[in-house]
């Protein structure tokens, strides 16, 4: 099961409760149960949080993921994880899709560009693209941060309902034998 697997590997919640520099920034907020455990509701939230975040493009999205997860009481070690969607291998062509996206919202034209690993194109190359690239981030990051919300939510009850059918198919065989 998968929740079994994930809970091996989480973190212990004191040590992330007694954390000095984590308990100085979010003080009782860390006390909240939501932040390690595996529930229907601090998943899928953790889900929305760590999917949204993972297309803001600033670097340290980790933190602002770990931060957001906090204040919004959702699975912390999840949504931290997410973030890693946009990696530095997947970075570039989540980010030129999520500029096409923004280019076609805006109803513009893609004009094609020489992507330089320099302090100059940033200047320069981003004046020129920045709003379809921001637009098409928040618009994807809201899109897939619903899907892994809903999608989150609908295969937790598929779940729960496919338990219960077979516990209760488990109940009926015992009275019958």
């Amino acid at each position: 099961m998968p929740k079994k697997f994930i809970k091996k590997y989480m973190p212990d919640h004191h040590i992330i409760r007694n954390h000095p520099h984590l308990n100085k920034m979010f003080g009782t907020l860390l006390h909240d149960p939501n932040l390690l455990h595996l529930n229907r509701h601090s998943v899928s939230s953790a889900f929305f949080v760590g999917l949204f975040m993972a297309f803001v493009p600033i670097p340290f999205q980790m933190i602002l993921a770990a931060a957001t997860a906090i204040v919004v009481r959702c699975n912390l070690p999840i949504a931290v994880g997410l973030v890693w969607i946009s990696n530095p291998i997947t970075m570039a062509p989540l980010f030129y899709f999520c500029y096409l996206v923004g280019v076609w919202v805006l109803g513009g034209v893609h004009d094609p560009f020489q992507f330089e690993l320099s302090w100059e194109w940033l200047m320069e190359g981003l004046s020129t693209i920045w709003e379809p690239f921001l637009l098409g981030c928040a618009i994807v990051g809201m899109v897939s941060a619903f899907i892994g919300y809903f999608g989150v939510n609908l295969l937790w009850r598929l779940r729960v309902i496919h338990h219960l059918k077979q516990r209760k198919a488990r109940k009926t065989l015992n009275k019958i034998h």
